[in-house]
């Protein structure tokens, strides 16, 4: 890939311009902790304003940064955004030096500006890639592109670090590196000179095509965004369960980010060169988890992976909060960035293989801005949330320190909310792994170690062959006349054949040969005065014989069994309907169907007037009856829904049949079992390759 000369170009800017942005960071909280000299609750405070001025831009602006690129010469964007951000920090010292203004409020000015410069300039970094390197080799040049973003962190705190000894050099012979913010200064000037580097390597790229500009630029705002994603979780029950996750994953690293400086400089009393080493190592670890997360155990669930990696994250941060020690916090911060990558790398492998392509992009849209949206709160907060325990701490003991042993807490209310966010990560990540679980029934411990050995996964008591036992799935398609049931059979069947499901499309009352006369007779308009007992009988028997011919021998196969109408019908039509007693008809179908239940029943709702106008044409002796009855029919069918929410999924049948079907395929994503069946694997010895 660096062979590519105009793509090395923009890898070197790339690179430079990453190192400037992690080194910034550091260089501003150490500074802005050290230019507080009002007690520890104020340092955190003022360390929770550089993050928040760095994060506010990607809230407020994010969706305009893409439109933007696209709009604009992407070359002269990426220019002035070096330079305006190498100006901008060149000001930081300069004004600490001269005190031209407050020195802590435009440490803040000046980062959100920077902030923002840095937000346009990664998407037109993004969208000039595809322009410098072939087809073929697009995937490679993000992957270099993602390392380079990323690894670079852990060098920023390796040589925010070195620089404190730079500074110590450079103190005998410049005054200025020797005072209290020497370290900072000095960082500041070699991170502005990244940027001009960086801006005279892009203005060396002369491959990317002209921007037309003029174009009016709009996008969605981070809000509508969040609010449509959360709406989209209501109906998907992985995305319900990667949100969860990332909640507690991202709420704890916004503590130890928040915390972070003052805790290493004033309980640990590691200094600003101290923090620089727990920057890199964090995102040392994190590195390390992506690039493992997926090998370490190829054989265990990904989905258990992602909820039991942010669980034990709450051990080494819990730790992190309980033990005074700098060397062992980096060790720890080093732990707590492996799993923190696996959980990362882990969720948006879900998410990617898992969401339905038509929704796949909001859905990594609403997760990135949510991920914003948690830091921004929690970094805020931590600090404050500390100092309220520190000080409630100093009104009850007359003290800021807690001696237990040999160990020294001088901030108590750090480790207080330190070993919160471990309870909430801990919480969190069980009931995401509670809530993704999809080896239920198997011993966690046993899988496991099974994973890690690289044996096959541990069947569950009772499984034979080594495999999960084997059970075909029931959907069933209930609604009132007209409501689209039969179309939408068609086409989730259609859908889930391509996806390689051995699928069974029924009917009821009609799918054997003996449900065809009882078909004919209930359906009949010259039986219109038929007892209404009889009729229940009637389609109760037709059920019976619909299980022992045709749905329970293509269960037991492992089958995908889609039928239009099945039990509920009997208790909208027969039971409210006909106005029998309910709790007596839904006990003949029971024992009709020997307990079987379907494991979605997808109702179809509409108006009984729009229904019946839509099959007019066609009316057997059941669409024949008055509007009543079927509406009649219609609420038996939502107090069925109302009462059992969890098998139900309730759709408005006016909608476009597109539309549900897509909600149709969400609602399955997490329901729909393994589409090769075993003995297809012990013929093969392998897995066959299945392409959507």
């Amino acid at each position: 890939m660096l062979a590519i000369k105009p793509f090395r170009r923009l890898w070197v800017a790339l690179s430079l311009s990453s190192l400037g942005d992690w080194l910034s960071l550091l260089a501003l909280t150490a500074l802005a902790s050290a230019l507080t000299r009002r007690g520890i609750a104020a340092q955190g405070a003022a360390v929770g304003g550089v993050w928040l001025t760095s994060l506010f831009p990607a809230l407020l602006l994010g969706p305009v940064a893409g439109a933007v690129a696209d709009r604009l010469d992407r070359r002269l964007n990426m220019i002035i955004g070096d330079v305006l951000r190498a100006a901008l920090y060149v000001s930081i010292p300069v004004n600490v030096s001269l005190g031209i203004v407050n020195k802590l409020t435009w440490i803040y000015v000046a980062q959100f500006l920077a902030s923002c410069a840095s937000l346009f300039w990664t998407p037109a970094k993004d969208a000039s890639v595809p322009n410098l390197v072939p087809a073929d080799k697009l995937e490679e040049a993000n992957q270099y592109s993602l390392f380079m973003t990323f690894g670079t962190a852990p060098v920023a705190g390796l040589l925010f670090s070195l620089l404190a000894l730079v500074s110590s050099g450079l103190a005998s012979v410049s005054g200025y590196f020797g005072n209290p913010y020497g370290q900072e200064n000095l960082a500041l000037f070699f991170n502005a000179a990244t940027f001009v580097v960086s801006a005279l390597t892009i203005y060396g790229l002369r491959d990317l095509p002209k921007r037309r500009t003029g174009a009016r630029i709009s996008a969605p705002s981070v809000a509508k965004t969040i609010w449509d994603g959360w709406k989209f979780l209501g109906s998907t029950a992985v995305v319900r369960g990667i949100v969860i996750g990332m909640v507690g994953a991202f709420a704890a690293a916004g503590v130890v980010v928040g915390l972070g400086p003052p805790y290493i400089k004033v309980t640990l009393h590691g200094g600003s060169a101290g923090w620089g080493l727990a920057f890199g190592a964090i995102f040392l670890g994190l590195a390390g988890g992506m690039f493992l997360g997926t090998r370490l155990l190829r054989e265990f669930s990904l989905r258990r992976q992602f909820g039991l990696s942010i669980a034990c994250a709450s051990i080494p941060l819990a730790l992190i909060g309980l033990i005074p020690n700098l060397v062992a916090v980096l060790l720890l911060v080093v732990v707590l960035g492996v799993l923190a990558g696996i959980a990362y790398v882990t969720g948006y492998t879900i998410v990617g293989r898992d969401v339905d392509d038509d929704t796949r992009g909001r859905t990594f849209a609403f997760l990135q801005s949510g991920i914003r949206v948690i830091l921004f709160a929690v970094i805020g907060a931590a600090p404050f949330l500390a100092a309220g325990f520190n000080a409630l701490w100093h009104g009850v003991t007359g003290s800021n320190v807690l001696r237990i042993g040999g160990a020294s807490y001088h901030a108590l209310g750090y480790n207080i909310v330190l070993l919160l966010s471990a309870a909430v990560a801990l919480w969190l990540g069980w009931v995401s792994f509670r809530h993704m679980d999809d080896r239920k029934g198997i011993p966690l411990w046993d899988d496991l170690v099974s994973a890690l050995r690289g044996e096959p996964s541990v069947p569950a008591p009772g499984h034979p062959n080594g495999r999960p036992a084997r059970r075909g799935m029931l959907i069933t398609l209930e609604g009132g006349e007209g409501a689209g049931k039969t179309t939408q059979a068609r086409t989730l069947a259609i859908r889930l054949r391509e996806q390689g499901y051995d699928v069974i499309t029924t009917q009821e009352p009609g799918a054997t040969k003996m449900g065809m006369r009882l078909r004919a007779l209930l359906l009949d308009t010259a039986h219109a005065g038929m007892s209404p007992r009889a009729e229940a009988l009637m389609y109760a028997a037709d059920r019976a014989e619909h299980v022992a011919q045709v749905i329970g021998p293509a269960l037991d196969r492992g089958a995908v069994v889609i039928s239009d109408r099945f039990a509920d019908s009997s208790i909208a039509y027969q039971g409210h309907g006909r106005r029998q007693r309910v709790p007596e008809v839904a006990t003949l179908n029971r024992w009709a169907t020997g307990g079987l239940d379907p494991d979605l029943t997808i109702l179809l709702d509409l108006p009984a007037a729009d229904g019946l106008q839509r099959r007019r044409a066609s009316a057997d002796r059941l669409e024949a009856e008055p509007v009543e009855f079927h509406e009649r029919v219609r609420q038996g069918f939502l107090t069925q829904a109302a009462r059992d929410p969890g098998r139900y999924l309730v759709l408005d049948a006016t909608a476009p049949p597109q539309d549900l079907h897509r909600a149709i395929m969400r609602r399955l994503q997490d329901m729909l079992p393994d589409p090769v069946p075993p003995a297809a694997e012990d013929n093969t010895g392998s897995f066959p390759a299945i392409i959507d």
